[in-house]
């Protein structure tokens, strides 16, 4: 049976709402952050080294890296709706949104959080540099790639309910996360970007997203 070592506000919701949403049978165990470092405490970083989260355990397999543990899910469920199959008329769209979240959105999200902590926790003396520095970082590449791309996310999202069409896939499920962080950290408001947050209010209104928030009880964002 699946473990899934579920690290409080992290990106294992998303294994977790998938592991909801298929229905198979699971184990889940929390672990909450180290108050002081807000990383993962040692009892995690015994199963992933990393300390990096999401990460399964199934027998002798320990697997860590969202879309490999949500390919690993999905190959036991081969009738699963939620990957379209090849040849599908929706598989191209599923593997680009499938695929962007790991490869382009959540990369600048992060990028953008550690420039955001970089200008509030260096020391005083530096910390005007520092905010310049990162400044002109955000406004020659993070701030244009971001924007270019939640306004593809607009977009697709105007032309269909779910990313990659009329039926929820493993897709919305890894974009969830990293949708959510958007609007909390990127500027992703619902007056310019109306359809993303018509996907948040549906994704957070979806039984087993409930489900897996309830089972998790912290919150997905880090702020």
């Amino acid at each position: 049976m699946i473990t899934l070592h579920h690290l409080e506000k992290s990106q294992s919701i998303r294994v977790l709402w998938l592991l909801e949403e298929l229905g198979v049978p699971y184990e889940i165990k929390l672990y909450d952050r180290d108050p002081n470092t807000r990383l993962a405490p040692a009892a995690y970083k015994a199963v992933s080294p990393l300390g990096t989260a999401p990460v399964i355990t199934d027998g002798a397999v320990t697997l860590a890296e969202t879309n490999a543990i949500i390919d690993y899910i999905l190959d036991g469920q081969p009738d699963s709706p939620l990957r379209p199959k090849p040849g599908a008329a929706n598989r191209a769209a599923y593997l680009f949104w499938f695929h962007t979240s790991q490869g382009s959105l959540q990369p600048l999200l992060t990028n953008k959080f550690v420039m955001m902590a970089l200008t509030t926790r260096s020391p005083f003396l530096v910390r005007s540099v520092a905010k310049g520095l990162v400044g002109a970082l955000d406004a020659a590449f993070f701030g244009p790639r971001l924007r270019a791309l939640m306004g593809e996310i607009e977009k697709a999202l105007g032309q269909s309910k779910w990313f990659a069409g009329d039926t929820l896939t493993a897709a919305d499920i890894v974009m969830g996360y990293s949708m959510e962080l958007a609007a909390h950290r990127a500027g992703m408001d619902a007056a310019t970007y109306p359809n993303a947050h018509r996907f948040l209010k549906q994704m957070r209104e979806y039984p087993s997203y409930i489900r897996a928030m309830e089972k998790d009880g912290k919150g997905t964002i880090l702020l």
